[in-house]
């Protein structure tokens, strides 16, 4: 007896050849199969006699083979398979092109439905290599028996050596042993709830619909139950951490005031409102668990320092960590500056050593003598990398993670800061990022994490001139950025991500290190031409191939204005901070999205002078120059981020191995008002009966879910 967990091996037909290409495809068991769901449809729905067919129509005809020959081709040597089939009302010749196999199938006498598009020849029409499918000669056939054939034909992802037709065979024979056996794991009241078809119903129509309509029903429910999976997840997380301690620190308005008084700046309320949130979190005793959002200098840096201030003052650790050395030094720069005002410990740690700045003591120590002092729990706030998670660093008394553009830091990777003989409480965590994402969708999927958004820009910061800029307008582009760097100032040119790939390696998934490798290419291209065109101005580049010496050396030279102008790979998009630059060329415009272009632009306007951002494209699509129009039009990055969701999708928009986001869920990213539903709903399941023991099928469909996504 064949059971859903059985390899498809155990299926007759499949062989080692089609069971590892299956497992390309992700397909190992018979159940992997049965949840293997179609891309799209082909619509053959039109079933007409031979009388009545059109030329160029997409359609299916039933008919009898009078005539099947093959012949070999004299120049090309290729398989010409010719056939004529009748009906009642005509005739029609039908093509297939190196498919041998087909002469045997299709014997004279042979009823077949034939879909596809037919084509005229002259006087006749001709059906050229369509799907065809033998049938019974019954005068009831019922098309609902078809599969490839006269209906809407499911097609799937494909893979050298298996076809949709061979998915499709597969398909119908395990859904006629297996469908009655699949257990329906959304609960009654939820598929009622929310008009959801029950499981059996839905993969029979998911793939062989009887209707557009049917199939769209099928699709809903199976992203409504991804989605619902990843929410109760993300909830099962929060709970989980709830039950941790973390330190409790109280409301200390005063000391927060003191903070802000000193601050050369006014506070937005945007950020009063997230410094507010933040003290309400850490004062509770359990661990704050919070992702903040803001655009491009709208001032996230100085909320979390507030909120480190309060950690410091009660004799607390503070981790600072930053995705890139350089974006590691250049905080520990900014926190000195903003708490200059305090007598605080703050630190850098980096490959190249340790800085310090205690009191009036600033300068290098070793990495044992902070090593050291963290283990004993000084109260240091410390800067770095994501290295400062790593083994040989421990903390004696760690009260507050802060993370810039990392969303991701779970239950076991807070564990690794603890060191568990002289700690037990848990770590505050604040991640930040600067890409804008709708409040629904970051619930979607962040649901885990409290949100804080700063949608209001400080005060006096001005709107960055931004021009679309063709081929034909380049020279009058560089002919203004000389101009503006005769007037002191300075540029960014920023390169597309890869150039273009040979054919062999579009097939190919692109390793780290090769896009690291076309990167660099491009920027050295870009280099030499913009060193040529701008000959004797000072030129550097800064690609991610470099080592952390020699970064830091271009950018000491760029900060200090020695270099005019930068060309760099998309490292330069987070956090690079130079007042003097007021120019920003990206070249590719087009293979960016608004969200990341939006990113590049905010590291000019950062000084006193008027600001540019040139988005040079060589596309002349319209649906190119729409989206890139939005940047002209807009400088919210929230709004952008909207656009940019509704053109591109959510595949591109997170980009298409969004960790743990299965290709339902994936979807179901588009539509924040069912996101919303979908959130709300897992919320009452989980209210209800946390452990899910209560629906048992839902508990086991979770487990696989966690199993096959690899969720943290």
């Amino acid at each position: 007896m064949l059971k859903l967990t059985d390899p498809l091996n155990n299926l007759q037909g499949v062989g080692p050849y089609y069971e590892a290409r299956l497992k390309n495809l992700g397909i190992s068991s018979i159940k992997d199969l049965i949840f293997y769901f179609p891309f799209r449809y082909q619509d053959f729905t039109s079933i007409k006699s031979i009388s009545e067919l059109l030329p160029n129509e997409q359609t299916t005809t039933i008919a009898t083979i009078t005539k099947i020959t093959s012949y070999k081709t004299f120049r090309k040597h290729m398989l010409l398979t010719n056939a004529s089939a009748e009906d009642e009302t005509g005739k029609i010749d039908i093509v297939w092109f190196n498919q041998p196999y087909i002469q045997k199938t299709l014997q004279i006498g042979t009823t077949v439905s034939l879909s596809g598009k037919t084509k005229q020849e002259g006087k006749k029409l001709i059906f050229q290599s369509p799907a065809y499918e033998v049938v019974t000669q019954d005068e009831d056939l019922d098309v609902h028996d078809l599969k490839h054939t006269g209906r809407l034909i499911p097609i799937y992802s494909e893979t050298m050596g298996i076809s949709s037709k061979l998915i499709r065979s597969l398909t119908t024979r395990v859904l006629k042993i297996f469908l009655d056996q699949i257990p329906e794991p959304l609960p009654e009241s939820t598929r009622r709830e929310y008009s959801l078809m029950d499981i059996q119903n839905a993969l029979s129509q998911i793939h062989f619909p009887d209707s557009p309509e049917l199939a769209t029903e099928a699709k809903k429910r199976f992203i409504f139950e991804e989605m619902l999976l990843v929410q109760i997840h993300l909830l099962n997380i929060k709970q989980k951490l709830s039950r941790f301690k973390a330190p409790k620190i109280k409301k200390d308005v005063e000391a927060m005031k003191e903070f802000v008084a000193q601050l050369p700046f006014t506070l937005t309320d945007a950020q009063r409102k997230a410094i507010w949130e933040m003290m309400q979190d850490i004062s509770t005793g359990s661990p704050m668990n919070r992702l903040m959002e803001g655009d491009v200098g709208s001032g996230k840096t100085v909320v979390a320092l507030a909120i480190a201030y309060l950690l410091i003052k009660n004799d607390f650790q503070v981790a600072f960590m930053a995705p890139t050395e350089v974006l590691a030094k250049q905080h520990f720069k900014t926190i000195i500056k903003l708490l200059k005002s305090f007598d605080m410990k703050i630190a850098c740690i980096t490959g190249e050593g340790v800085i310090i700045k205690d009191g009036f003591l600033e300068g290098k120590v070793t990495k044992e003598y902070i090593l050291e002092s963290l283990k004993k729990g000084t109260p240091w706030l410390i800067v770095g990398t994501h290295a400062l998670i790593q083994k040989s660093v421990s903390f004696g008394n760690l009260g507050l993670v802060i993370i810039d553009e990392q969303h991701r830091f779970g239950v076991e990777q807070r564990k690794k800061l603890l060191d568990e003989k002289q700690n037990k409480l848990v770590p505050h965590l604040l991640s930040m990022t600067a890409t804008p994402i709708p409040r629904t969708l970051a619930l979607a999927m962040y649901g885990d994490l409290e949100l804080s958004i700063l949608d209001e820009m400080p005060k006096g910061r001005q709107k960055i001139i931004t021009k679309i800029v063709s081929k034909r307008s380049e020279d009058k582009m560089f002919e203004f950025i000389k101009e503006q760097i005769e007037g002191g100032r300075q540029a960014f040119v920023v390169c597309p991500r890869i150039e273009e790939q040979t054919e062999t390696e579009k097939k190919n998934i692109l390793s780290f290190d090769q896009i690291l490798n076309y990167e660099v290419k491009a920027v050295k291209k870009e280099f030499e031409k913009i060193k040529k065109h701008f000959d004797p101005i000072e030129v550097a580049m800064l690609h991610g191939k470099m080592k952390p010496k020699e970064k830091d050396e271009i950018m000491k030279h760029f900060n200090s204005g020695k270099t005019k102008i930068l060309v760099s790979t998309s490292v330069i998009e987070v956090g690079i901070d130079v007042p003097n630059a007021s120019i920003m060329v990206i070249e590719g415009a087009e293979k960016f999205g608004l969200s990341q272009l939006h990113q590049f632009r905010g590291r000019v306007g950062r000084g006193e002078h008027q600001s540019y951002c040139f988005l040079f494209t060589e596309s002349n699509g319209k649906i190119t120059r729409e989206r890139l129009k939005a940047m002209i039009e807009y400088s919210d990055g929230f709004k952008l981020a909207e656009i940019d969701l509704n053109l591109r999708g959510p595949g591109e928009f997170f980009g298409t191995n969004q960790s743990g986001f299965p290709d339902l869920a994936m979807q179901a990213l588009s539509d924040t008002k069912t996101l919303a539903k979908i959130h709300e709903e897992a919320k009452n399941i989980i209210e209800k009966d946390i452990s899910l023991k209560t629906w048992p099928n839902l508990l086991q469909r979770y487990k696989d879910f966690l199993e096959k996504f690899h969720m943290e």
